[in-house]
Protein backbone atom coordinates (compact mmCIF):
# COMPACT_ATOMS: atom_id res chain seq x y z
CA UNK A 1 0.00 0.00 0.00
CA UNK A 2 1.43 3.38 -0.75
CA UNK A 3 0.34 7.03 -0.91
CA UNK A 4 0.44 7.89 -4.71
CA UNK A 5 1.37 12.01 -5.51
CA UNK A 6 3.35 11.73 -8.46
CA UNK A 7 3.27 9.40 -11.61
CA UNK A 8 2.99 5.43 -11.08
CA UNK A 9 3.24 3.04 -13.94
CA UNK A 10 0.16 0.71 -15.28
CA UNK A 11 2.77 -2.05 -14.94
CA UNK A 12 2.93 -1.44 -11.08
CA UNK A 13 -0.70 -1.21 -11.31
CA UNK A 14 -1.03 -4.24 -12.73
CA UNK A 15 1.22 -5.85 -10.94
CA UNK A 16 -0.39 -4.35 -7.57
CA UNK A 17 -3.77 -5.73 -8.46
CA UNK A 18 -2.60 -9.32 -8.83
CA UNK A 19 -1.03 -9.25 -5.77
CA UNK A 20 -3.88 -8.52 -4.32
CA UNK A 21 -7.64 -9.51 -5.59
CA UNK A 22 -5.73 -10.71 -9.11
CA UNK A 23 -7.55 -7.94 -11.49
CA UNK A 24 -8.47 -5.47 -9.17
CA UNK A 25 -6.68 -2.90 -6.66
CA UNK A 26 -8.78 -1.01 -3.96
CA UNK A 27 -7.77 2.58 -3.82
CA UNK A 28 -8.84 5.89 -1.91
CA UNK A 29 -8.21 9.24 -3.45
CA UNK A 30 -7.74 12.72 -1.81
CA UNK A 31 -10.14 14.96 -4.70
CA UNK A 32 -8.78 18.34 -2.31
CA UNK A 33 -5.05 16.85 -2.66
CA UNK A 34 -5.27 15.29 -6.03
CA UNK A 35 -3.73 12.28 -4.64
CA UNK A 36 -4.35 9.01 -3.66
CA UNK A 37 -3.30 5.38 -1.63
CA UNK A 38 -3.70 2.22 -3.73
CA UNK A 39 -3.25 -1.37 -2.23
CA UNK A 40 -4.67 -2.53 1.08
CA UNK A 41 -7.02 -5.46 1.97
CA UNK A 42 -9.41 -2.88 2.88
CA UNK A 43 -10.28 0.32 1.86
CA UNK A 44 -10.28 1.77 5.17
CA UNK A 45 -6.28 0.50 5.15
CA UNK A 46 -6.19 3.41 2.19
CA UNK A 47 -8.26 5.90 3.85
CA UNK A 48 -5.93 5.50 6.98
CA UNK A 49 -2.99 6.03 5.19
CA UNK A 50 -4.56 9.19 3.87
CA UNK A 51 -5.77 10.48 7.15
CA UNK A 52 -2.46 9.82 8.48
CA UNK A 53 -0.71 11.99 5.30
CA UNK A 54 -3.32 15.09 6.53
CA UNK A 55 -6.62 14.23 4.56
CA UNK A 56 -9.92 15.57 5.30
CA UNK A 57 -12.48 12.45 5.32
CA UNK A 58 -14.60 14.54 3.69
CA UNK A 59 -12.25 14.31 0.90
CA UNK A 60 -11.55 11.18 0.27
CA UNK A 61 -13.54 8.63 -1.69
CA UNK A 62 -12.55 4.84 -2.13
CA UNK A 63 -12.59 2.76 -5.53
CA UNK A 64 -11.81 -0.17 -7.11
CA UNK A 65 -9.33 0.13 -10.26
CA UNK A 66 -9.37 -2.73 -12.56
CA UNK A 67 -6.59 -2.00 -14.86
CA UNK A 68 -6.79 -4.62 -17.47
CA UNK A 69 -10.17 -3.15 -18.77
CA UNK A 70 -10.32 0.15 -20.86
CA UNK A 71 -9.44 3.60 -18.93
CA UNK A 72 -13.42 4.49 -19.43
CA UNK A 73 -14.66 1.07 -17.96
CA UNK A 74 -11.70 0.97 -15.13
CA UNK A 75 -13.15 2.91 -12.13
CA UNK A 76 -15.85 0.97 -10.08
CA UNK A 77 -16.74 3.44 -7.33
CA UNK A 78 -18.25 1.69 -4.65
CA UNK A 79 -16.96 1.43 -1.20
CA UNK A 80 -18.21 1.82 2.37
CA UNK A 81 -16.02 4.87 3.06
CA UNK A 82 -18.62 6.30 0.62
CA UNK A 83 -21.21 6.66 2.69
CA UNK A 84 -21.29 10.10 3.89
CA UNK A 85 -25.23 11.47 4.05
CA UNK A 86 -23.54 14.72 4.93
CA UNK A 87 -21.58 15.12 1.59
CA UNK A 88 -24.73 14.09 -0.14
CA UNK A 89 -23.65 10.72 -0.72
CA UNK A 90 -26.40 8.04 0.56
CA UNK A 91 -24.64 4.97 -0.55
CA UNK A 92 -21.64 2.93 -1.13
CA UNK A 93 -21.55 4.37 -5.01
CA UNK A 94 -20.54 7.28 -5.35
CA UNK A 95 -23.45 9.33 -6.83
CA UNK A 96 -22.46 12.86 -7.48
CA UNK A 97 -21.29 13.59 -10.76
CA UNK A 98 -18.93 16.34 -10.03
CA UNK A 99 -16.77 14.09 -7.59
CA UNK A 100 -16.62 10.73 -10.13
CA UNK A 101 -15.39 13.07 -12.83
CA UNK A 102 -12.67 14.51 -10.31
CA UNK A 103 -11.85 10.81 -9.09
CA UNK A 104 -11.53 10.12 -12.79
CA UNK A 105 -9.72 12.95 -13.59
CA UNK A 106 -7.20 12.36 -10.66
CA UNK A 107 -6.53 8.62 -11.16
CA UNK A 108 -5.79 8.89 -14.99
CA UNK A 109 -3.33 11.97 -14.19
CA UNK A 110 -1.58 9.76 -12.19
CA UNK A 111 -2.07 6.24 -13.61
CA UNK A 112 0.53 5.86 -16.76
Amino acid sequence: MKIVKEKISLEEVKKMAEEQYGNMVKAVVDVEKDMMAIGGELHSDANDLLNKAGSDQRKVWGINIFPNKPKEEWIEFNSLINIKPKEGNFDMDIKLEEIKNKIKEIVNKLIE
